[in-house]
C-alpha cells in the first residue's frame, strides 16, 4: 500500500507541473498583428512650387513726346477709359505759335520759289536761242532750285508743328482701367532725354497673369499648358487656377540664385486678384490620375523568416519590378508586381495588382498580458478556504 501510495502521488505531481508549465506557457505565448493597405485609386501628382506677381496681361504706360505744363486733366486712379479717349491736354500755346510761324515761313518760301521758277523759265529760253551766257543760266538754275528746296523744308517744318501740337493731347491707345496717375494739374512735364510716363493703363482685369520666378533645379521640368494652382495673401482660404503659357529663357540671378520667369495664364472674371499681389505658386509638372496606387512602405516591407515561411532567397528584378505580399482571406502570397510614376510617397502599379486587393505593409508580435499568480494557479492545488476558523 505504501509503495502504491507513492505512484499515485509521484504521477499527481508530474501531472501537476506539466498543468503549470502550460499556463506559463500559454501566459507568454505571441499574437501576430498584421497590418495591410488596401490598393486605390488615386492621383500621383509631382509639383514645383514658386512665387510669383499678379499682373495685367496687356499694361500701357502713357507719356508724352512734348514739354510742356499739365493744362487739363480728365481722368483719375481707377477711371474706366476707352480706346481714343481724350486723358489730358497740356499747354498748347508755344506750340501753336510754332504751327503758325512755320506756315508763314512756308508761304514766303513759295513766293521766293514761284519766282526764281519764272527767272529760271525766262533764262532757259533766251539760253537756248544763245542769247546769254552759261555762267547766267547756271545761276538761275541754282536760286531755282534753293527756292525749292526752302520750300520743301518749310513745308516738313509744318507737319512738325501739327505733330507736336497733336501731341498736346493725351489719349488712351487701349479700352482699361487707369491704374496709375503720375501728374497733377498744373505740372510741368520735361520729355528732353527720357519720355515721362502720365498714366498706367491695364486692358482688362478679368485677364490677369502670373509672373513666377521658378529655380534653375526645377524649370526644366515646366512645360507649356500645364496646370497651375496659387493663393495669395489677400485671400487665404480661396485657390485660383492656371495654365503655364510661357516659358521665358532669359535668366535672372538675385544673390547668386538663378531663376527664369514663367507666365501663367490667371482667369479673374469676379476681379478679386489686382496688381501687384504676390502669389505662391504650385506647377503640376506631372500629373496621372485614376490609376492603382501603392505605398512605399508596402513596396518595402518584407517578411519576416518563421518556422512556417523561411525567408525566400530574393530573384534578381528589372528596375520596374518589386515583390509585395499580398494577403488572400488567411493566406499572405509575395507577387511580383511592376510600378511606375513615382511622387516620392506613392507609386502607381502598371500590372500584378487590382484596386482593392491588400498588400501587407507591416506584421507585429503583441504579446498577451500576463495572468496574475492567483489566477494563474495550478487547478490541482487545493484553493484557499476564506473562512476564518480556529484549531
Amino acid at each position: 500500500m505504501n509503495k502504491k501510495a507513492i505512484i499515485i502521488c509521484l504521477a499527481a505531481g508530474a501531472v501537476a507541473v506539466c498543468a503549470m508549465c502550460f499556463f506559463m506557457i500559454k501566459g507568454k505565448q505571441a499574437q501576430t498583428a498584421i497590418e495591410t493597405e488596401t490598393i486605390m485609386s488615386s492621383s500621383i501628382q509631382n509639383v514645383v512650387t514658386a512665387t510669383g506677381t499678379v499682373e495685367p496681361v496687356q499694361q500701357v504706360e502713357i507719356g508724352t513726346q512734348v514739354s510742356g505744363t499739365i493744362e487739363k486733366i480728365y481722368v483719375d486712379y481707377n477711371s474706366e477709359v476707352k480706346k481714343g479717349q481724350l486723358l489730358a491736354v497740356l499747354d498748347k500755346t508755344n506750340y501753336t505759335a510754332s504751327l503758325a510761324s512755320a506756315r508763314t515761313d512756308s508761304a514766303s518760301n513759295r513766293a521766293e520759289l514761284d519766282y526764281q521758277e519764272k527767272n529760271y523759265k525766262r533764262i532757259k529760253e533766251l539760253y537756248e536761242k544763245n542769247a546769254v551766257s552759261d555762267s547766267e543760266y547756271d545761276q538761275a538754275e541754282y536760286l531755282y532750285k534753293k527756292a525749292y528746296y526752302a520750300y520743301q523744308k518749310s513745308q516738313a517744318q509744318i507737319v512738325t508743328a501739327k505733330t507736336n501740337l497733336g501731341y498736346c493731347y493725351i489719349y488712351s491707345p487701349i479700352d482699361g482701367v487707369v491704374l496709375s496717375r503720375a501728374v497733377d494739374e498744373g505740372q510741368t512735364v520735361a520729355s528732353s532725354f527720357n519720355t515721362p510716363t502720365l498714366f498706367t493703363i491695364a486692358q482688362d482685369l478679368s485677364k490677369m497673369q502670373v509672373i513666377a520666378a521658378v529655380d534653375e533645379a526645377d524649370i526644366g521640368e515646366v512645360k507649356i499648358g500645364q496646370r497651375v494652382t496659387f493663393t495669395v495673401d489677400a485671400y487665404p482660404e480661396a485657390t485660383f487656377d492656371g495654365i503655364v503659357t510661357q516659358v521665358r529663357l532669359e535668366a535672372t540671378t538675385t544673390s547668386n540664385v538663378v531663376t527664369y520667369s514663367v507666365e501663367i495664364d490667371a482667369p479673374n472674371p469676379d476681379l478679386k486678384l489686382k496688381p501687384g499681389l504676390t502669389a505662391n505658386v504650385m506647377i503640376y509638372v506631372k500629373e496621372i490620375n485614376d490609376r492603382p496606387i501603392i505605398s512605399a512602405q508596402a513596396l518595402n516591407f518584407e517578411m519576416p523568416a518563421s518556422d512556417s515561411m523561411p525567408q525566400q532567397k530574393s530573384k534578381a528584378l528589372q528596375d520596374n519590378q518589386r515583390r509585395v505580399w499580398v494577403k488572400e482571406g488567411d493566406d499572405i502570397k509575395p507577387r511580383i508586381i511592376e510600378i511606375g510614376d513615382t511622387d516620392g510617397v506613392n507609386y502607381i502599379v502598371t500590372s500584378g495588382l487590382n484596386v482593392g486587393e491588400k498588400v501587407v505593409i507591416d506584421i507585429t508580435e503583441v504579446k498577451q498580458k500576463e495572468a496574475k499568480k492567483n489566477t494563474a494557479a495550478s487547478p490541482f492545488m487545493p484553493k484557499r478556504n476564506n473562512k476564518n476558523y480556529r484549531r
